[in-house]
């Protein structure tokens, strides 16, 4: 849910991903919900402000369990298709500030608890490094899983890991 795809094409916002969540928390569906900041934001140092807006509309109203339930997908949108990317130093520091933001909104335990996986143009030639951060709970792949190839590169690099 809320990919940026959606997001921007669709102009899905983020009360709807909102609802879409608590939606599929009521199946018992454990959703994969993307955040991210587009170029501008990037640009302009207004990154941690934009997610942060981003986080509290998105999950607005969850208990802690249903967040727990809940994969977070940090999706950089200006390294999605672009041909640039977030240095495995820049995804692990918002990965990091999510993290604190949910020990702020809820407590330490469910913050802990949230897997966080990074979503923003994983690659064979990129993903042991992305996945080596500690922050990074493991990836949402995109265009590189079309390849069975480099699918199976970034799997190996993920089983290398430390999750």
């Amino acid at each position: 849910m809320g990919h940026s795809e959606r997001r921007d094409i669709l102009k899905e916002s983020d009360e709807i991903v909102n609802k879409k969540l608590k939606k599929a928390l009521n199946f018992n569906v454990n959703p994969i919900v993307c955040i991210g900041e587009h170029l501008n934001e990037r640009e302009t140092n207004k990154t941690k402000e934009f997610i942060e807006k981003q986080f509290r509309l998105s999950f607005k109203d969850l208990s802690d369990d249903e967040l727990r339930k809940t994969v977070i997908a940090y999706e950089p949108i200006w390294a999605i298709g672009t041909g640039r990317t977030a240095t495995p130093e820049q995804a692990e520091e918002i990965h990091i500030f999510i993290r604190e933001l949910i020990a702020n909104v809820y407590n330490s335990r469910t913050a802990k608890a949230v897997r966080i996986q990074y979503g923003g143009s994983i690659k064979p030639s990129n993903a042991k490094f992305i996945f080596k951060k500690e922050n990074i709970d493991g990836g949402l792949v995109g265009g590189a899983s079309l390849q069975a190839e480099s699918l199976g590169a970034i799997i190996e690099a993920a089983n290398d890991s430390h999750f």
